[in-house]
């Protein structure tokens, strides 16, 4: 496993200004060296699902399977989330899947790796992707999985337990909204401004298999979720 660095020169260097589409972005990103944990993980797990979705979730970080499998939410946390959208009433063909880190972090213990959680370094220097990510798309709804997500959209400050499953405004609730607000038109050099849509932050669904209580934890994340299901307008 790779040694937690103090900084690192971040992605933005790695993202091509002539970028315009999720795929040209998840073609470059498998080149990225913003942090050291390229150095150890497989390959780079981008975002996966329709450009034109009306929700995009963000997640951690790839775990071991996804790191296999170069997709995201392809491991056991991922299956919970699909059955929690599916009892939440979400349609998965309007949803954008993606994680706040790029790489999987992760310690070697004998021949597992046990998945440890990215540091502020890392959802630092991973961001530019999220960002860039975010101008390709177009969202009515934000749903934030967890603390890490939650720090790299909407800064350290924000505390999921406090204000999981409210609906809040998006972008004007991200930590540096400018980010979001100006988006690409038809290429790069034409921008306007975001839709408004909205927010909501709820627990990263590997927290519900960690839970003493799996079953209160579960229909917690349902029930965050159809917010969600009941905010999208017919």
């Amino acid at each position: 496993m790779a040694e937690q660095t103090g900084n690192a020169p971040g992605a933005q260097r790695f993202i091509p200004p002539d970028a315009d589409t999720i795929d040209a972005l998840r073609t470059a990103a498998g080149g990225c060296r913003g942090c050291e944990l390229y150095r150890d993980a497989s390959q780079t797990v981008f975002g996966r699902g329709d450009e034109s979705a009306r929700v995009v979730l963000v997640g951690e970080q790839p775990g071991d399977m996804e790191d296999q499998k170069g997709l995201p939410f392809v491991g056991p946390a991922g299956r919970l989330l699909r059955r929690a959208v599916d009892d939440a009433g979400l349609d998965p063909r309007h949803l954008y899947l993606t994680n706040a880190v790029k790489h999987f972090r992760f310690e070697l213990r004998g021949k597992r790796r046990i998945h440890q959680t990215p540091d502020q370094v890392h959802i630092t220097a991973c961001r530019p992707w999220l960002v860039a990510e975010f101008a390709r798309l177009r969202p009515e709804i934000v749903v934030v999985l967890g603390a890490t997500a939650a720090k790299a959209l909407l800064g350290p400050s924000f505390r999921v337990t406090r204000q999981r499953g409210e609906l809040l405004p998006w972008p004007a609730s991200a930590q540096h909204p400018e980010d979001f607000q100006r988006v690409p038109v038809d290429n790069a050099s034409e921008r306007a401004d975001a839709p408004q849509a909205r927010l909501l932050a709820t627990i990263h669904p590997s927290a519900v298999l960690r839970a003493d209580d799996q079953d209160k934890a579960y229909e917690g994340l349902v029930a965050d979720l159809t917010v969600v299901t009941r905010a999208l307008p017919e």
